[in-house]
């Protein structure tokens, strides 16, 4: 495989933004071809010494002329905003069955996971025509992943959760990069996005180092910080029970409602006085200095994984601890 021009389109939102483009140049060229031959022709016919008829219009023909103009070029104008705005939105739809690989920016390198363990540095592999989530944070500053030939690019921000979608529809080794300045060597932060057919995808998967995957290993940092002392099933004290918490809607002590996605368990996590589940105290402590951006990651996978796992051996959460319990995290430890 060799690495492509930037301007190749190598998934369907590519596609989608180049013909979004040249329908906007078409048109614009059109609109700038016509304004060009009115003031040519104006320019010829109603020039000094020219035999053209001139005086004033009528008034009642200068002024349906004037709103006509006016009218069509705004009603173009709503339905090429409509058009083009439709297609830049569906690249936030995130298809149900969408592969999510983990992106860790820190100056100046792009730390990956996917989601069987394998770890990369500087490179993302994906399988072709599988839709793609990439879940993104930062451990320091602002950065911005831009793929080129994706068409993409997005802001990844420290403290929070920032996400990319696509479904790339042609093999081959696309540049990736740093598209906001992010210190003294921000111009090397750059790395590839590698697109496999299925079946390479699946063989460079496992010659890959073995590793449990991610939830797995959530699982591990889960039972290091101690979380299962009070969410286990087997617990004297038995905080709330995690099983099913993701995607949920969750009732707040302040009479909002907010759904349990990734950024809601990270902040349970880091900032659990943040968002009081109702009926629980806030008594659940920060985890903010006892665990690692990589570890985040790790235990958030492993708390969405139980939303799928009937089985697993403790069950994600609605709430914070009840007064006078252990401490204790809605989708969390």
């Amino acid at each position: 495989m060799t690495i492509d021009r930037f301007m190749t389109a190598a998934s369907d939102y590519a596609t989608q933004v180049d013909g979004t483009f040249w329908v906007l140049v078409t048109i614009s060229s059109l609109i700038t071809l016509l304004v060009a031959a009115l003031i040519a022709g104006f320019s010829l016919r109603y020039r000094r010494g020219s035999t053209a008829r001139r005086g004033p219009l009528p008034e009642r023909f200068g002024r349906d002329v004037e709103i006509g103009w006016t009218v069509a070029t705004l009603f173009l104008f709503l339905f090429i905003f409509w058009w083009a705005a439709s297609n830049q939105l569906s690249a936030l739809d995130v298809p149900g069955h969408a592969m999510e690989i983990h992106v860790v920016a820190k100056q100046w390198m792009w730390r990956v996971q996917q989601p069987g363990g394998a770890r990369e540095i500087n490179e993302i592999h994906v399988p072709e025509n599988v839709p793609i989530r990439l879940v993104m944070t930062s451990e320091d500053v602002i950065h911005d992943l831009f793929l080129p030939t994706m068409r993409l690019k997005q802001d990844v921000l420290p403290g929070r959760y920032t996400y990319l979608s696509f479904t790339p529809t042609k093999t081959g080794v696309f540049h990736l990069t740093c598209a906001e300045y992010c210190g003294t060597d921000h111009s090397v932060m750059a790395g590839r996005l590698v697109v496999m057919t299925a079946p390479d995808y699946a063989r460079w998967t496992n010659a890959q180092p073995e590793a449990d995957d991610l939830a797995h290993q959530g699982e591990a940092v889960f039972s290091a910080l101690g979380c299962s002392g009070c969410h286990a099933p087997t617990s004297s004290i038995h905080a709330p029970d995690l099983h099913g918490l993701y995607g949920r809607a969750v009732p707040l002590a302040d009479g909002r409602m907010v759904t349990a996605d990734e950024a809601y368990l990270r902040d349970s996590i880091l900032l659990p006085a943040k968002d009081i589940v109702a009926g629980y105290a806030p008594i659940m402590p920060s985890f903010r200095s006892a665990i690692t951006e990589d570890d985040l990651v790790k235990l958030i996978a492993y708390l969405k994984s139980l939303s799928s796992s009937p089985d697993a051996g403790v069950s994600p959460a609605s709430g914070k601890e009840r007064a006078g319990g252990t401490p204790a995290l809605p989708g969390g430890p």
